[in-house]
């Protein structure tokens, strides 16, 4: 009897393999895997995107070591600069340069068919027509008519305008003093911004006239900047080169004056709204903020200073040899009246607003590149009292 019935170790062998338990522990357990991994393998696109997004961030990090080593690399050649020394404005004077000379000339098509709509309202219907026009009339080059002497102009001036600026406001700041510099700091923002403005339209102003000739007669009267400035001075005199010089502080004073104190105020406000302290945020973040800044400020810019810019460019195209500065003021208003003072405003607001944003941000880079503080976000007030008296 014993010997029909099967024993415990005959049991084990026939069924202990093929319970649930043992079938589960011998079974491998399948990993869990990434939605990715398994997006890549459904759509073989989605992982030459995700390869391409993993290369681009390796790429960023790449070159973010590579800019802080040059950010290094620079500070020491440079040494230590000290807010308000020398080698500070000279610092702030280069990032203008580069700032505003390479914004505007980036710029040009947009200037090109803006001065010409403002010389000739019905020469063009919009921009898209007027690039193609000219594109098939010129090439390429042609599109971009007026970028050298747009380059050396806006190059000089920049430099005189921010690195002039950094300099007008520690000076004007050092003689009110700490207390009233905080407390009226809009008023010192613009006595700063018009003196800087001031100088540096005396360096721009030969290379504007050049600029806006070349821009509005078709073909161009001159090849070059340099051609440009001979053929001038040898049919007019150096004067010129000025003749445009009242209108263009007519046109950038306010207009500097409007960028630099709304920057300043924008900023600030920015700041104020942000939970914590400027000091709280990195870099990136400062950056962000100033181009922002920079782009509401070019839209007040803009507004502010369109009519004086169009009386730059019809003074420049239309100003008759030794007619009078006011005669041809009135002359051309009486042309174009009121309205025409506003032709073209929409271009330039696109055109400002984005070339001032580029300009701050470029500029504050510059000064974080050089270990220097941007700009903007005013200092709380030195002493209690500022609050008490006021």
């Amino acid at each position: 009897m014993p010997l029909l019935l099967p024993n415990q170790h005959l049991l084990n062998e026939v069924f202990s393999s093929r319970s649930p338990s043992s079938q589960c522990q011998n079974r491998a357990v399948p990993q869990k895997r990434s939605a990715s991994s398994t997006l890549s393998d459904l759509f073989p696109a989605w992982s030459a995107v995700d390869d391409m997004k993993h290369k681009a961030e390796h790429l960023s990090e790449e070159a973010q070591r590579e800019i802080q080593k040059a950010s290094q690399a620079a500070q020491a050649k440079a040494g230590k600069i000290e807010l308000y020394s020398p080698k500070y404005y000279a610092a702030c004077t280069f990032g203008g340069l580069i700032a505003c000379g390479l914004t505007h000339t980036a710029v040009t098509p947009l200037d090109l068919v803006k001065c010409r709509r403002q010389v000739d309202s019905k020469m063009y219907k919009g921009n898209f027509e007027a690039w193609g026009k000219i594109g098939r009339a010129e090439g390429l080059r042609g599109v971009f008519t007026g970028w050298s002497p747009t380059f050396f102009g806006y190059s000089a001036q920049g430099a005189f305008k921010y690195g002039g600026y950094e300099f007008f406001k520690k000076f004007y700041s050092d003689l009110a003093g700490e207390d009233r510099a905080y407390r009226y700091k809009t008023a010192l923002y613009l006595a700063a911004s018009a003196s800087a403005e001031f100088i540096a339209d005396v360096a721009l102003c030969p290379f504007e006239a050049v600029k806006v000739r070349m821009q509005t007669t078709i073909p161009p009267f001159a090849t070059g900047t340099f051609n440009g400035i001979s053929t001038i001075t040898g049919k007019e005199g150096t004067s010129g080169l000025y003749k445009g010089l009242y209108p263009l502080w007519g046109r950038q004073i306010p207009y500097t004056m409007m960028k630099f104190a709304s920057f300043e105020t924008i900023v600030e406000a920015i700041y104020g709204y942000l939970p914590g302290q400027k000091s709280d945020y990195g870099k990136g973040a400062q950056t962000g903020v100033s181009f922002v800044g920079g782009y509401l400020a070019g839209i007040l810019c803009a507004i502010v200073s369109h009519p004086a810019d169009v009386m730059v460019s019809k003074l420049n195209a239309n100003r008759q040899p030794g007619e009078a500065f006011g005669a041809a003021m009135g002359r051309i208003y009486k042309d174009i009246g009121f309205s025409g003072l506003w032709n073209g405003l929409p271009v330039r607001i696109v055109m400002i607003g984005t070339l001032t944003a580029l300009q701050w941000g470029i500029y504050d880079t510059w000064k974080i590149f050089m270990g220097l503080p941007t700009t903007g976000g005013a200092a709380p007030p030195p002493t209690q009292k500022v609050t008490d008296r006021s």
